[in-house]
């Protein structure tokens, strides 16, 4: 359901039902619970963190590749005003991969690197526009960067216990109608886990995309971080990074540039 249908939905419920501020008002305090929980000012203000672990792979729920994996999160800040701020990603990636540290992925809004002992290769577009997006619709790069955008809206869909779990359901949608589906557990204000659901162009239908987070825990600056994050797609697990430690820490940018002696590798 996009917003428009939302907004449609809701218009042909009775008056004392309908209540559409009281459902954006309720899932605001909602949202404000949930930041708090996370930390507050301290997580909106988060520079940037590690995760270091495993990350593993799965297709057709079949595990495919598992490596040890630190991944570096830095958060990009915009000026004030800046009339790009809800277009423009502000959020670099760096995943160092493998027992001896022998690859590197450095991803961003507009590029990314493959680098391993033979030098640096492309990623490509197609590949891009999938971490663009997949951090665009990530629940806590939303809580802590995307709140204030203009055009940004959200709404309470009200209580629903998942997985013997009590949780608030709250939905959001961005200027691009961008919709997120998060489940937020009602004691401890944190998220549970996400829906989006996605246009797939090679199969023509949209595909339902959940995430799940587990075992918070101080990720240092008061700051909580789930360890464990999985996600499947259509039912079936995809990718899962199970963390033994995560830190809040400030990176220099050249962490996430390509260096300048590196051989580019040509296709």
């Amino acid at each position: 359901m996009n917003r428009r249908q939302f907004t449609a939905a809701m218009a042909l419920l009775p008056a004392g039902l309908r209540a559409a501020e009281t459902l954006q008002e309720h899932g605001r305090k909602v949202v404000d619970k949930c930041i708090q929980a996370l930390g507050g000012d301290a997580f909106r203000q988060m520079p940037g963190h590690l995760e270091t672990g495993r990350a593993f792979r799965f297709y057709n729920d079949h595990l495919t590749g598992l490596a040890p994996a630190k991944v570096y999160t830095k958060y990009l800040e915009t000026s004030r005003g800046d009339a790009q701020a809800g277009k423009t990603l502000r959020e670099v990636q760096r995943q160092v991969l493998g027992r001896n540290d022998d690859e590197t992925v450095l991803l961003s809004a507009t590029e990314g690197w493959d680098i391993t002992y033979r030098g640096a290769e492309a990623i490509p577009a197609e590949r891009i526009d999938q971490f663009r997006e997949t951090t665009l619709t990530d629940i806590f790069y939303i809580l802590r960067t995307r709140m204030d955008e203009p055009n940004m809206s959200l709404f309470s869909r009200g209580a629903e216990v998942v997985d013997n779990v009590p949780t608030e359901v709250v939905d959001y949608y961005d200027a691009d109608n961008r919709n997120v589906t998060v489940w937020i557990h009602s004691s401890t204000w944190l998220p549970v886990r996400q829906l989006v659901k996605r246009w797939d162009p090679l199969i023509k239908e949209r595909r339902q995309e959940f995430t799940f987070f587990t075992k918070y825990r101080d990720a240092g600056r008061g700051i909580m971080w789930p360890h464990e994050f999985e996600r499947e797609r259509d039912g079936e697990k995809t990718y899962q990074l199970i963390s033994d430690k995560v830190t809040v820490g400030v990176y220099n940018d050249s962490m996430f540039q390509l260096p300048a002696k590196v051989k580019v590798l040509k296709k």
